[in-house]
C-alpha cells in the first residue's frame, strides 16, 4: 500500500484511473492498526480494480481537516475525483470495508 500526503494526493487518489480507498489511519488508534493488516491484504485482492492507499493523520492534520474527517479509523472512497463512499467509526469491521469497496468496482 503507498502512502499518500498532501504533496501527492491529488496525483494518487484525485487524477486516478482507477477507483481509490483512502485509508485514513493514526499512529495511536488501536483500531486503525488492528485493521491495518487486513487492509493490505485486501489491497492485494483488488489490486487490478481498486488502488488502496493509506494516509498518517498526525502527519496531515491540514488534509484531514480539508477532507472533514473527524474520527479514526476513516476510509474514503474516491472515482472519477469525486468522494462517492465513506464509513468512520470505532466499530468498523473489514467486512464493511470490503463492502464499500465493492461499490466501487
Amino acid at each position: 500500500m503507498r502512502e499518500v500526503n498532501k504533496e501527492n494526493f491529488a496525483s494518487e487518489v484525485i487524477e486516478s484511473e482507477k477507483p481509490v480507498l483512502v485509508d485514513i489511519w493514526g499512529p495511536t488508534c488501536q483500531p486503525c492498526l488492528a485493521l491495518m493488516p487486513q487492509v493490505e491484504e485486501l489491497a492485494k485482492v483488488y489490486d487490478e480494480k481498486v488502488k488502496i492507499v493509506k494516509l498518517n493523520s498526525a502527519q496531515n492534520r491540514r488534509l484531514c481537516v480539508d477532507l472533514r474527517v473527524i474520527g479514526l479509523p476513516a476510509f474514503l472512497l474516491f472515482k472519477d475525483g469525486q468522494e462517492v463512499g465513506r464509513l468512520s467509526s470505532k466499530e468498523i469491521s473489514i467486512h464493511d470495508v470490503e463492502n464499500l469497496l465493492k461499490t466501487a468496482i
